[in-house]
């Protein structure tokens, strides 16, 4: 029993330890998209934060393609040691294992969620010239009219709100896929789809501009940018809270006391002035939860969109 009690408190000690001299080398910052993105741009700007706060380089590592696979899956395949940290969005964390049977790796056993980075809603939006000035009219135009009812997505996050909108109203949106959020917004644009769910940086422009109208946002809050738009639930549609979500992950058994000492840091960088700036400007609101917190939101999240696509019977493969 006593040497049983040594080893436990060499081992406290040791994470102790560790945590006290973390990180003792450059950190690796794994982005699973193409550099000049969002999620890059979010990185860079708490990766500088990261390495003022810890005294060594954040490297910036993108790793696009595969559907945003790659990047997870080479912080998974990297030692358990806080050297590699995955930039995870919800997209290849929380959507596409509700929509793909088969992952090269799995969001909640693969990794130790750090915290969550920030979120932001879409906003359903139409043309500027659309005869449907709220969600309301929208709604009734689609059941009154199936066939002229569609909407444009580029991806199973934009799909999957998008079903979630036809489950929640009665609808019957006609799914029309689009390459990119250019191409998405451009068939918006000359009114070649109905609607879009997109999300705030490509489209505030145009809607300042008049050439989209923006009918809803899908925060539970208003969304300060556009504070005179109403919440989906303002809009009479209930149960249809989607926002989108970009975190921090190490590869599972990273020690404990490295995981809260990262969390604690990235935390503390949010509350900064220019960093909460450039966030704002992004239309991005800072989170900074607990690991405990991130993880529970995580399955839950999970467990919310495998819903919506069993539903919707919308599969990715």
């Amino acid at each position: 029993m006593r040497h049983l009690c040594l080893a436990l408190s060499f081992a406290a000690a040791s994470f102790a330890g560790q945590a006290q001299t973390y990180p003792a080398k450059p950190v690796r910052l794994v982005i699973p998209f193409a550099a000049g993105g969002g999620n890059d741009i979010v990185s860079r700007v708490i990766g500088a934060r990261l390495q003022e706060g810890f005294g060594q380089p954040f490297i910036i590592e993108n790793r696009p393609g595969a559907n945003g696979f790659i990047g997870p899956r080479a912080v998974a395949d990297a030692p358990a040691d806080g050297y590699t940290l995955l930039m995870g969005p919800s997209g290849p964390m929380s959507i596409s294992p509700a929509v793909f049977s088969k992952m090269p790796y799995s969001p909640q056993t693969d990794f130790a969620p750090v915290t969550m980075i920030g979120s932001f809603p879409l906003i359903l939006v139409v043309n500027g010239g659309s005869p449907h000035h709220n969600v309301a009219e929208l709604v009734a135009f689609a059941k009154a009219n199936p066939a002229k009812a569609n909407y444009g997505s580029t991806s199973a996050t934009f799909q999957l709100v998008s079903e979630l909108f036809n489950l929640r109203t009665g609808a019957k949106f006609v799914h029309i896929p689009y390459k990119s959020s250019a191409a998405m917004n451009a068939a918006a644009l000359t009114g070649d789809v109905t609607i879009v769910f997109t999300d705030p940086p490509p489209t505030l422009g145009m809607l300042k501009s008049g050439k989209l109208r923006a009918l809803a946002v899908t925060s539970p809050r208003r969304f300060a940018q556009l504070p005179d738009l109403p919440t989906m639930a303002e809009a009479g549609v209930n149960d249809m809270e989607a926002t989108i979500w970009m975190g921090f992950f190490f590869k599972a058994g990273t020690a404990s006391t490295i995981v809260q000492r990262m969390r604690d840091e990235v935390a503390k960088g949010l509350t900064a002035p220019e960093v909460h700036t450039k966030l704002a400007g992004l239309g991005i609101e800072p989170d900074g939860r607990t690991p405990e917190a991130f993880a529970k939101f995580l399955a839950e999240d999970i467990a919310k969109w495998t819903a919506v696509a069993k539903a919707a019977n919308i599969k990715a493969d």
